[in-house]
């Protein structure tokens, strides 16, 4: 008897958790509905620069790559964070694959003199010397230690087009999943264009693939470009070539190390029940158990809360008419 009560229970939690299975996928599958994508030319950061959508990629606007960013992935919100998304078309923003982040630097004009004398390789030995040294200081902070594997694509300058890209692979904590850091700068007169792969190394074919493709859709406008610069009036930046690569981007750990674990929760999600889909979406921890009405309601709230500033669209991200 005991036995047949024990396989009664197994069945009945086997059919639960079917049950969430296919609940949890058509919320995500609802999710990724809601979102809305241009293509063609797009003027991008009170028209500094536009972004040229070409077949086969899609633009997400400014103001739902922030919800993405923030009430998806669960970064804390910061001034200028993205001014988009550029990612394949075939792929939705939730359910895997890779971003494209843009955003824009006012760091001024960056000199490009010493992009054929920088030495990576030492470089990368200063940075991961570096990195160690500051873990102390970013778990203080609460942030997991980092670990520079290494070049994941090493540093290169293009003179013509002045653009600069280069990939390090990094460790978040323990993770057994390393997170691609790919990084493409676009310079102009007065910054850089900064586009960041959002991705986990098991993007990386993909992410290779497609960045000559991404490297073509970002450009400054007429008077923005790096040839207009006027050194008369034009303030030059204290940053190199050699200065952008081995920049602190890693500082702001927390946007890369939740990116990563934010696939690694979807995944989970499809074989987990509704409280840890609620603390996925919430970040909340040690909180009350739920009941089994709230872990029915709270996910879905979290899903439909993400469509409602769906008409808040700025003029930046309007197509170009």
């Amino acid at each position: 008897m005991k036995k047949l009560y024990a396989l009664i229970v197994f069945l009945g939690l086997c059919i639960n958790a079917s049950l969430a299975q296919d609940s949890t996928a058509l919320k995500i599958a609802a999710l990724e509905k809601s979102f809305t994508y241009q293509h063609g030319t797009i003027k991008i950061g009170d028209g500094i620069a536009t972004v040229t959508v070409p077949k086969g990629f899609k633009y997400l606007d400014s103001v739902q790559s922030l919800r993405v960013l923030t009430e998806i992935w669960g970064n804390p919100k910061s001034p200028n964070m993205t001014l988009g998304f550029i990612l394949p078309e075939a792929q939705g923003v939730v359910a895997g694959g890779y971003v494209f982040n843009i955003q824009y630097d006012a760091i001024g004009y960056v000199k490009d003199d010493d992009a054929k004398d920088v030495d990576y390789d030492e470089m990368l030995t200063n940075l991961k010397t570096e990195t160690v040294e500051e873990n102390a200081e970013r778990q203080k902070a609460g942030y997991e230690p980092i670990t520079i594997v290494g070049w994941a694509a090493k540093p290169f300058y293009d003179a013509d087009k002045h653009i600069l890209h280069w990939a390090k692979e990094v460790k978040f904590g323990t993770d057994s999943l390393n997170t691609l850091n790919y990084n493409v700068r676009v310079l102009g007169r007065k910054g850089v264009l900064v586009l960041n792969a959002i991705a986990t190394m098991n993007e990386i074919a993909p992410v290779k693939a497609d960045v000559p493709h991404v490297l073509t859709m970002v450009a400054f406008t007429d008077g923005n470009k790096y040839t207009n610069f006027d050194s008369g009036i034009d303030k030059v930046a204290a940053w190199t070539i050699g200065g952008l690569v081995a920049g602190k981007i890693l500082a702001k750990v927390g946007f890369f190390a939740l990116a990563v674990k934010f696939w690694k929760l979807i995944a989970l999600a499809f074989v987990a029940v509704g409280g840890a889909i609620k603390k996925f979406f919430t970040g909340k921890k040690n909180a009350a158990p739920l009941t089994p009405d709230e872990e029915e309601k709270e996910p879905v709230a979290a899903f439909e809360s993400l469509g409602d500033d769906a008409e808040e669209k700025k003029e930046e991200d309007k197509p170009v008419v």
